[in-house]
């Protein structure tokens, strides 16, 4: 793929952050984040009218709507200083690059999984100082994609939501003329988790687990589209259960025992193994948050398969099977019913929080359980993300250095994408398990 930069510059907030909001302290949930920028990508199809001209008008309508949103969500136009652990709100501005693509975003979108690796020449550059970067990349066709990156240690998934549909908002009110109704009725985010959540009694911080090197590390997607969805659920649901599962689940408990069988090729013994699924902790809390309370709140379901014992040592047994999926999606609904159904007041949301981090890098340390990592960004209105020129035909991630499952939501929301982020040499025995052969699709974009 040949991306030409034709520019950068760096955006600031419409009117100026206010003094007293300037120095913005870092929850402890905040500070224990990587210190990557998590990516999303959105994919425009030429509409037919998108001449130069236009092309332009949309660039320009994409910079003023984004200085007006940073008035609200300030601390992405600043700097993390990580030394001390806060944000330097002194509006320096969001990295906003323009780029040329040569070529058709339909050649992009027919080669989705083979395009993977160079999908990270559309999302800007990690390593500047800058909290946010924004990358517009226009195709010759007139097709548009948007590459947004946040600072971890500033928003989650779930904030990171809010800032973009706020932003597409605000896009597309500007064009019908109505900028000045949308600010009356948006309901402005708030950044102040330290001072609402007291950290008290914190525990002390496990040594977080090592992200996955360039050279070690490969994603890959899979697609579960809504046909086979059904097919899963017909071996998936038990009468037993509380309730029927969710897609998500159902795909977690999937890849759980694809991992599984990867890890029984490996040490030729099935071992006990934690499947942890993040899940958002606001709707917990009481009493509840402000709307649009932003930073890290993720909390994690962590369901566990405990592994039968396999002898003495001295004693040959048969190596046992992974377990039905059945199983699985029954432990999984269990964990992730649990969680939601255990209410955390705002003193304990934070120990809350770190415990459950301990309790995973603890398992990752000690290297006797499979730790098996799975991110949700399904239910997230990708595909309603419209800046005034239509929704997307796509949204995407990139490679990631942290080893998980990322799960987004097909384009007819029914099916699910699954991006697996794992381990070059364990990659290939992955991708050909016989349930994810037998439950993706294959025919797939």
């Amino acid at each position: 793929m040949e991306v030409q930069i034709m520019c950068t510059k760096l955006i600031k907030p419409s009117a100026p952050t206010p003094p007293h909001l300037r120095t913005l302290k870092l929850s402890p949930v905040d500070q224990i984040q990587y210190s990557i920028k998590p990516t999303a990508l959105f994919y425009y199809s030429a509409d037919g009218s998108a001449e130069a001209e236009e092309v332009e008008r949309r660039v320009n309508l994409l910079e003023t709507s984004l200085s007006e949103t940073l008035t609200r969500f300030y601390p992405l136009a600043g700097r993390y200083i990580e030394d001390g652990n806060w944000v330097d709100c002194t509006d320096e501005g969001v990295e906003f690059t323009a780029a040329k693509v040569k070529g058709r975003l339909g050649e992009v979108l027919s080669r989705r999984d083979e395009m993977i690796d160079e999908l990270v020449h559309l999302a800007g550059g990690e390593s500047t100082s800058a909290a946010t970067l924004i990358q517009v990349n226009m195709f010759e066709c007139g097709g548009l994609v948007i590459g947004i990156r946040i600072c971890h240690h500033l928003f989650d998934g779930f904030s990171a939501a809010s800032f973009i549909t706020s932003w597409a908002s605000t896009a597309i009110s500007r064009q019908l003329g109505l900028i000045n109704d949308l600010h009356q009725e948006i309901i402005s985010p708030t950044f102040d988790l330290t001072s609402i959540l007291p950290p008290n009694d914190l525990p002390e911080m496990k040594p977080r687990p090592p992200l996955m090197g360039t050279d070690n590390g490969v994603t890959k997607r899979i697609v579960f589209d809504g046909a086979k969805i059904s097919a899963l659920r017909a071996i998936s649901h038990d009468p037993s259960f509380p309730r029927k599962p969710s897609r998500v689940e159902m795909v977690t408990a999937l890849v759980w025992r694809a991992r599984m069988r990867v890890s029984l090729a490996k040490h030729g013994r099935l071992r006990t193994s934690l499947a942890a699924l993040t899940m958002d902790l606001r709707l917990r809390i009481v009493p509840p948050l402000p709307p649009s309370s932003c930073g890290n709140l993720v909390s994690m379901a962590t369901a566990r398969f405990v592994a039968a014992e396999s002898g003495d040592g001295n004693t040959e047994v048969p190596v046992p099977e992974v377990p039905e999926m059945k199983i699985l999606v029954g432990l999984l609904i269990d964990s992730m019913t649990k969680s939601k159904e255990t209410v955390v007041t705002r003193e304990d949301a934070f120990p809350t929080l770190l415990r459950t981090r301990n309790e995973l890098y603890e398992a990752v340390e000690k290297g006797e359980v499979d730790v098996f990592m799975f991110t949700s960004w399904c239910n997230f209105p990708a595909y309603k993300i419209d800046f005034g020129w239509g929704k997307p035909v796509w949204m995407s991630r990139i490679h990631s250095g942290f080893e998980a499952a990322t799960f987004l939501d097909t384009e007819g929301g029914d099916g699910i994408e699954a991006w697996l982020s794992f381990n070059k040499q364990e990659m290939p025995l992955l991708l050909q398990d016989k349930d994810i052969l037998a439950f993706t699709s294959q025919e797939a974009p």
